[in-house]
């Protein structure tokens, strides 16, 4: 399978352990080093508009996006997460292969660093998904 990753720079401490735990499962489940392909993003907020741009051009069999939006002092918290989330889903929702969203949202470092091997997860679901859209496919 071809994994696309759309990793959010900010917070890269986190989102870089992420994007290795992901590697690692898609490794793991016979994608080669080629059948990967991670493109990195100033942030969340960037994340569904680069994602909206590898489904729309196509060749892959998931996008996984990534990030780690840690609240802070301001609002600024809840605009970045929402808009991640909303904006990945319209992605995912429009989309003929899956888009994972693996944003961390947490209330400080040591949330982050608790659910820092979520990569993998993201992964494994990246690959389930492809699998089931395949198979959805064939059937239609």
């Amino acid at each position: 399978m071809k994994v696309a990753i759309v990793a959010a720079k900010f917070n890269a401490f986190i989102v870089d352990k992420l994007v290795d735990g992901a590697r690692a499962t898609l490794r793991e489940h016979g994608c080669g080093e080629g059948d990967v392909f991670v493109v990195h993003v100033p942030g969340a907020f960037e994340l569904p508009a680069v994602a909206r741009r590898l489904a729309d051009a196509g060749g892959w069999d998931a996008i996984i996006c990534v990030g780690c939006v840690i609240r802070g002092a301001t609002s600024h918290y809840d605009l970045v997460s929402g808009h991640a989330a909303y904006g990945v889903g319209k992605v995912a929702m429009k989309a003929k292969v899956p888009v994972i969203f693996g944003v961390l949202t947490v209330e400080n470092v040591e949330q982050a660093l608790e659910r820092i091997g979520h990569g993998a997860s993201y992964a494994q679901a990246a690959l389930e998904m492809a699998t089931l859209y395949r198979q959805l496919d064939a059937h239609a």
